[in-house]
C-alpha cells in the first residue's frame, strides 16, 4: 500500500531507520513495502536482508527530486529494473550539473509513479502512474482524471514516524539549507502528515476510490526483488583468466614458482602447508581473490612502489609465495585457518599498505584492469557534539552559548526551552547519516556491474564509490580489497633513493632481506635501547618505554610487543604480567598449566586474537566455529551481540562444567572481552614488525638520510622538529633553506642537511616552481639582486627568504638585504619576468648598517618553519639554573628532584574514576629524553600550557629499568622578548652544549 517510503538514508529528511520502518509496518498490518529513499540507494540492501525477519514483501524504487522537490518515483519491478534504476540515479550523482528532468525515462522493469498535479496535462505511458495523496483527493473529484482511475494509485508518503519525527525533520531540513528553522520555506519541508496510516485508516481515506487502493496493490504484487545473504558464494569477479580451472592451474603455479624466492630448502612441513591452503582456497572460491592481489602487487613492484601485506592474510603461506605479504608464516606458527576456514562464512581480506605518495596510482589501476570495481562508502553519522552545533544555529542561539553546550559546561536546571531542546534533538540524531564518505582503503571487484547492487556517487576522489558500506558489503557476499596508505613506506623509499645519491657507493641496498636484518647486532642495540625515533610503529612514547622494560632485540619479540601495545592487552592488565612473565620466567609457573601450554610462546598471556580463539577452544571448549564467533565479536563491524552472548554463556557453562573455579573463569573472560575492538592478529603483528625492521635498518646504517626522509614524509609520530632534532643528535649539520642549495623538499650534502623550501610558512608553491625553474636553466644566484632581476618576485616573498637566511652565502647582513629588497621591489603583484633586450639597470642604494643578530635568526625561524635551529633553551628569559641531565635520572631513584624540560608532546587520558591524568614526554638541555606522569591532582593544578620550557619537580620512579618522573609540581618558563620588536635587543645566551631543536 505504501509506495513511498523513506527511511533517514534519506538524508538530512527522513528521520526513521530501514529497520524501524520495517517494524512499525508489520505493526500497522501491511504484508508489502517499497523503500523509496530520495536519491539515495544506501538502505536497500539491508532493508531486503531485514525485510524477512518482518515477514515483509520488500520493494525498491528511488524517491527523484531535485533538492526538495519531488519529480517522480521509480519502482523496480524485479533486480533488472532495480539494476536500470541504479544506472539512472548514477548518471546525476557522478555530475552535479545535471538537473533530474520532469519526465521519467523508459527503463525497463521499472514502474513510474508521477505526483499527481491538479494543473497539470499526463500522457501516461503503460508502466506510469499518478500517485494521490491524501490531501489530493478533493481536487481528485472535480478533475477530469476522475474518470479515469486506472492510472492512480497511493501516494501517502512515510517519511516520519510521529510528530517528534516530523520536528526532527525540520531541524535537519534548516541544516541542510544552512538556515534558521524560523526561515525555513514550506517548499523545503514535507506533511506533517507523511507518517505510516494503518490498514484500516488508509482503506477509510481513500474509501471514495476503492480502485486506487486495488491499483496501489497490483503495482505492489507485480514487483520482486531478491539478494542472496547466505554468503555461500562470493559475488566478487568469479575468475581471473575467464576460467575458474585456469584460475587454480595459475595461482598452483605461481606458488611452487615461489619456492625459490622464499625458501631454500623447503621441507615437508612446507609442502604440506601449501598442498592444504590451496585445497582450501580452491573449495571456498577465493582463487580469483588471490590472483588478482597477485596481479595488483605485481604492477606496484613493476613501478617500483614499496608495500606491506598485513592483517590475518600474513597466516597463508600462499600469500607469502605470491609475495603478498612478507611474513613466513611456518616461522611463526601462524595456523591458515584464521584466515580462511571451511567454517567461516565471511569472506577473508588482505590488507595492503601503500606509500601514501603511491595508492591513487595503485588505485586507478585497479579500476583499469578490473570492470566492475567501486570504492565503497562509509556513513558519515551525526555526533553529538557536532550536532549541538548545528542546531543551536538552527534555533539562532548566541554562539557562546554553542560554545557553552557544545562543551558540556552548563546546569541543565538554568538552561532556557531553546538550550534545552538543542540537547534534546542532537541526542535524538546523534548516528543518524549525515551524509557519505569515502572507506579509508575498501574497494569491491564485483561479478556482476555495480548498479545490480547500488547506485554510485562520484566524490571528489574521482572513482565511483557505492552508497553502502563494508558491512553491507559482506552481507552480499562483496568481500573488500583494502588498499591503504601510511607515510611509513613513503620514508624506507625514499630514504633509499637519497641514499643513492648522497652514498653511491652504498646504493646497493636490499630493504627486503628482512632475515639478515632479524640478526643484524645494530639493530639489535637499537632496540634494547629504544633509540627507534622516526622507526614506524616503534617510536611512540609508549612504544619506547615498551621496549627499554622488555628490552627487546628480537623479532618474536618485537612481533609480541607490536600487539602488547594495543590497549586491549594494557586494560586487562596483561601487558604488565606478560613483562614480569618475560623478565621472570619463574613467574610464569603462576600460570594456569592450560594457559601456559595453549601459548608459551607467550608465556600464558593472551596478546593475540589467536590466543582468544585457542584459549574458548581448549579451556572454555567451544568448537572452532564458536570460537571464531567470539573473535569475530570483538571487532567493531560485528553487527549484533546477541550471537557473541550466546557464546560466553557457552564459555562459561563449559567451564563450569568441567569444574574450573568461578573467580579464575570470570579473570579468563574479563581477559577475552578486553581485547574487544583492539586485538592484534597475530601475522598483523608480524606484518608491521617487518615494516619496523625496514625502518630500524635504515636508522641503524643510514641515520641522517633516514631522518632527512622522514621530514620529507611530515614525519611519523612526532612533529617536524623533532625529527631535525634527531639527525642533529646523530651528528647531522642542520641548514636553513638556501636559494643556491635548497629545493623544495630538504635534501642532504655529505652530513649538511637543507631545509626544504616547503616548510617556510607563507612561501608560495609558485615562487618555489619559478626559483627551482630559472636556477635550473640558469645557475646559481649570484646576489640579491641577481634573484630579484631574474625571478620578479613580490617583496613578501623575497622578504621570506632574506628572513630564513637563504641569501647568506652574499655575506650581507639580512637586515640590510631586507632593506635593499624594500627598495628594489614591489608590493604590487609582480607579473612574470619578461626578457628584454637589454639590461636593465638598478640604481645602486647606499643602506646603513644594520646589524642582526644570533637570537633575530631564533624568531624568524619559529615564525617561519614552527621551531627554531637553535638550542631553545638560549631563548629563555633566565639562565638554567638546574644541572641536572636527564641521563643521570638513575642516580635518584625514589627521590624528588627539579629538572628543565621541553615539551616535545602530551598524551591524555581518564582514569577509571573518569578524572583526567597525563603522560609527557620532553627534552633535556642536552636533547635526551625525559618522561613524566603527572596524575589527576597535578594534572588540574599545574596544567600544560602550551609549547616551551617547563622546570619539572617531582620523584624519579623506575620500573624495569625504565625511567619516568611522577610530576609534582610544573612552571612554565619565561620567554626572552622578541629582538625584533624590542629595543635594545636582548642578550643571547649562548653555549657549548649540544643544540636541540
Amino acid at each position: 500500500m505504501y509506495l513511498n517510503c523513506h527511511s533517514y538514508f534519506s538524508l538530512r529528511y527522513g528521520t526513521i531507520s530501514p529497520e524501524k520502518l520495517l517494524a512499525i509496518s508489520a505493526e500497522n498490518g501491511f504484508k508489502t513495502m517499497a523503500l523509496t529513499d530520495i536519491n539515495n540507494t544506501s538502505a536497500c540492501l539491508d532493508f531486503v536482508r531485514l525485510s524477512k525477519k518482518y515477514k515483509i514483501k520488500p520493494v525498491l524504487g528511488v524517491d527523484f527530486r531535485n533538492g526538495a522537490e519531488q519529480k517522480f518515483i521509480l519502482l523496480a519491478r524485479n533486480n533488472k529494473g532495480f539494476h536500470n534504476i541504479n544506472n539512472y540515479l548514477s548518471t546525476f550523482l557522478h555530475d552535479a550539473s545535471l538537473v533530474i528532468p520532469d519526465c521519467a525515462p523508459q527503463l525497463d522493469d521499472t514502474f513510474v509513479i508521477y505526483p499527481y498535479k491538479q494543473d497539470r496535462s499526463f500522457n501516461l505511458k503503460k508502466h506510469e502512474f499518478l500517485g494521490v495523496k491524501p490531501q489530493d483527493l478533493n481536487k481528485l473529484k472535480f478533475s477530469k482524471q476522475k474518470k479515469d482511475v486506472s492510472k492512480l494509485v497511493v501516494l501517502q508518503s512515510v517519511s516520519f514516524e510521529n510528530k517528534k519525527g516530523f520536528n526532527t525533520h525540520r531541524l535537519l531540513r534548516a541544516i541542510d539549507n544552512n538556515t534558521l528553522l524560523s526561515k525555513l520555506l514550506k517548499s523545503e519541508e514535507g506533511l506533517e502528515t507523511d507518517v505510516m496510516l494503518s490498514a484500516n485508516k488508509l482503506s477509510n481515506v481513500y474509501s471514495e476510490f476503492p480502485e486506487i487502493i486495488k491499483n496501489t496493490k497490483a503495482i505492489l504484487s507485480r514487483c520482486s526483488i531478491n539478494f542472496d545473504f547466505s554468503k555461500s558464494t562470493p559475488n566478487n569477479q568469479k575468475s581471473y583468466t575467464k576460467s575458474e580451472e585456469l584460475d587454480y592451474k595459475l595461482l598452483e603455479r605461481l606458488a611452487y614458482s615461489g619456492l625459490v624466492y622464499r625458501y631454500q630448502n623447503p621441507d615437508d612441513v612446507i609442502f604440506n602447508r601449501i598442498k592444504k591452503e590451496l585445497s582450501i582456497i580452491k573449495e571456498k572460491q577465493f582463487v580469483s581473490y588471490f590472483l588478482m592481489n597477485w596481479k595488483i602487487l605485481k604492477y606496484a613492484r613493476s613501478k617500483n612502489y614499496y608495500y606491506v601485506g598485513r592483517g590475518s592474510g600474513a597466516n597463508s603461506i600462499v600469500a607469502y609465495l605470491l609475495r603478498i605479504t612478507d611474513v613466513d608464516p611456518v616461522e611463526l606458527d601462524l595456523y591458515f585457518e584464521r584466515f580462511i576456514n571451511l567454517y567461516r562464512k565471511n569472506p577473508p581480506d588482505f590488507d595492503i599498505d601503500f606509500s601514501w605518495t603511491d595508492r591513487d596510482d595503485i588505485t586507478q589501476f585497479i579500476f583499469k584492469t578490473f570492470k566492475n570495481t567501486a570504492l565503497l562508502a562509509v556513513y558519515n553519522t551525526f555526533k553529538f557534539k557536532a550536532s549541538v552545533r548545528e542546531l543551536g544555529k538552527v534555533f539562532g542561539l548566541p554562539k557562546s552559548e554553542i560554545d557553552m553546550l557544545s562543551k558540556g559546561r552548563y546546569n541543565i536546571d538554568a538552561l532556557d526551552k531553546l538550550s534545552k531542546l538543542v540537547l534534546i534533538y542532537s541526542e535524538y540524531i546523534q548516528g543518524f547519516p549525515n551524509y557519505l564518505g569515502i572507506h579509508a582503503s575498501g574497494i569491491i571487484i564485483s561479478e556482476k556491474p555495480i548498479h545490480c547492487y547500488t547506485a554510485t556517487f562520484f566524490p571528489p576522489k574521482g572513482f565511483a564509490t557505492t552508497h553502502f558500506d563494508m558491512v553491507v558489503a559482506e552481507d552480499i557476499g562483496l568481500y573488500k580489497f583494502d588498499i591503504l596508505s601510511q607515510r611509513g613506506l613513503g620514508k624506507i623509499k625514499d630514504t633509499v633513493d637519497i641514499v643513492k645519491y648522497n652514498h653511491p657507493e652504498k646504493a646497493s641496498i636490499d630493504i627486503h632481506d628482512i632475515k639478515g636484518f632479524k640478526t643484524d647486532e645494530k639493530i639489535k642495540h637499537i632496540l634494547r635501547h629504544a633509540q627507534a625515533i622516526g622507526c614506524f610503529y616503534v617510536e611512540s612514547p609508549a612504544m619506547r618505554m615498551l621496549l627499554k622494560k622488555l628490552q627487546v632485540d628480537n623479532y618474536l619479540g618485537l612481533v609480541a610487543a607490536s600487539s602488547i601495545i594495543r590497549p586491549g592487552v594494557a586494560k586487562s592488565g596483561m601487558m604488565r604480567e606478560y613483562i614480569l612473565r618475560y623478565r621472570d620466567p619463574e613467574r610464569c609457573k603462576q600460570a594456569h598449566p592450560v594457559l601456559l601450554s595453549i601459548m608459551p610462546e607467550t608465556y600464558g598471556v593472551m596478546v593475540y586474537q589467536e590466543d582468544v580463539i585457542k584459549v574458548a577452544h581448549y579451556f572454555g571448549g567451544l568448537t572452532l566455529a564458536e570460537a571464531d564467533k567470539l573473535r569475530r565479536g570483538m571487532s567493531g563491524k560485528f553487527r549484533s551481540r546477541d550471537e557473541f552472548l550466546s557464546v560466553k554463556n557457552l564459555f562459561f557453562n563449559n567451564c563450569r562444567q568441567k569444574g574450573e573455579p568461578e573467580h579464575l573463569i570470570e579473570e579468563i573472560w574479563k581477559q577475552i572481552e578486553s581485547f574487544a575492538g583492539y586485538a592484534f592478529a597475530k601475522g598483523h603483528s608480524a606484518s608491521y614488525a617487518v615494516e619496523s625492521y625496514q625502518s630500524l635498518f635504515l636508522k641503524a646504517y643510514f641515520p641522517l638520510e633516514y631522518m632527512v626522509a622522514t621530514i620529507n614524509n611530515f614525519g611519523g609520530f612526532y612533529s617536524t622538529e623533532l625529527y631535525v632534532h634527531e639527525a642533529r643528535m646523530h651528528g647531522g649539520i642542520i641548514e636553513a633553506p638556501c636559494v643556491n642549495k635548497s629545493f623544495n623538499e630538504t635534501i642532504i650534502i655529505g652530513k649538511h642537511i637543507y631545509l626544504g623550501f616547503m616548510f617556510l610558512h607563507g612561501l608560495e608553491v609558485k615562487t618555489i616552481k619559478k626559483l627551482l625553474l630559472d636556477r635550473e636553466e640558469h645557475g646559481a644566484f649570484k646576489s640579491l639582486d641577481d634573484c630579484i632581476e631574474r625571478l620578479s618576485i613580490s617583496v613578501e616573498q623575497i622578504a621570506i627568504l632574506i628572513k630564513i637566511n637563504a641569501f647568506r652565502f652574499t655575506g650581507v647582513n639580512k637586515r640590510e638585504l631586507l632593506w635593499e629588497a624594500h627598495l628594489k621591489t614591489s608590493k604590487t603583484v609582480i607579473q612574470d619576468h619578461v626578457i628584454n633586450l637589454f639590461e636593465t639597470k638598478r640604481i645602486d642604494y647606499k643602506t646603513p648598517e644594520l646589524p642582526s643578530s644570533a637570537l633575530e635568526d631564533a624568531f624568524d625561524a619559529l615564525e617561519l618553519l614552527g621551531f627554531t635551529l637553535c638550542n631553545p633553551f638560549s631563548l629563555l628569559e633566565q639562565t638554567v639554573v638546574q644541572p641536572l641531565r636527564a641521563l643521570q635520572l638513575p642516580k635518584f631513584k625514589n627521590r624528588n628532584i627539579s629538572i628543565e624540560g621541553y615539551l616535545v608532546t602530551t598524551k591524555n587520558t581518564v582514569t577509571s574514576s573518569g578524572k583526567y591524568m597525563h603522560f609527557g614526554t620532553f627534552l633535556d638541555y642536552d636533547g635526551n629524553f625525559i618522561d613524566t606522569v603527572h596524575f589527576p591532582p597535578v594534572a588540574s593544578k599545574y596544567p600544560f600550557r602550551g609549547k616551551g620550557i617547563y622546570t619539572i619537580t617531582g620523584k624519579v620512579i623506575e620500573e624495569f629499568d625504565c625511567i619516568t618522573i611522577e610530576v609534582v609540581t610544573m612552571e612554565k618558563l619565561a620567554v626572552i622578548q622578541d629582538p625584533r620588536y624590542s629595543d635594545p635587543p636582548p642578550k643571547f645566551i649562548t653555549n657549548t652544549n649540544r643544540r636541540i631543536g
